[in-house]
């Protein structure tokens, strides 16, 4: 794939680089490891970001999407390699669900959700929920998914 920096592609210049923000950090540090070979190392996932972060930084961000759920981690020797935990529309969920289960009325965020989707992705919805219902007898649930709320 080469040494593009993922920080040029997705953040503007340098400058600009320099007041990147979490969320932005972090997207960043998912796309260069959605684009590796396989697992990588805090160094090639800070080669990838055009090297203006400090490594530190990029252990921090790592570390925040690892206790996220995000990334997985291995050790190799003294460091760790650093995998995605899902594919690109599973960590929308990820990112989905951690929103739904920061707001207080759960009910009123999934009514506002629901009510804003296109008839496209209702009919998805609900053909996936009763795929759900069908495979488990739950409604809503997917197979081995607790209950919670």
């Amino acid at each position: 794939m080469g040494t593009t920096p993922f920080g040029k592609a997705l953040g503007g210049n340098g400058r600009e680089r320099a007041r990147r923000g979490q969320g932005q950090l972090e997207a960043q540090v998912l796309a260069a490891l959605h684009h590796a070979p396989g697992s990588a190392t805090a160094a090639w996932v800070q080669e990838r970001l055009g090297g203006d972060l400090a490594y530190t930084t990029v252990m921090t961000i790592l570390s925040r999407l690892h206790a996220k759920g995000a990334v997985t981690r291995e050790r190799t020797g003294r460091a760790y390699a650093w995998t995605p935990a899902a594919d690109e529309a599973g960590l929308a969920a990820l990112r989905m669900r951690r929103v739904l289960d920061g707001e207080p009325d759960r009910d009123a965020v999934l009514t506002s959700f629901v009510s804003a989707l296109s008839a496209h992705d209702e009919d998805v919805l609900r053909s996936l929920l009763a795929r759900a219902e069908d495979d488990d007898g739950t409604p809503g649930r997917g197979p081995g998914e607790a209950r919670g709320g």
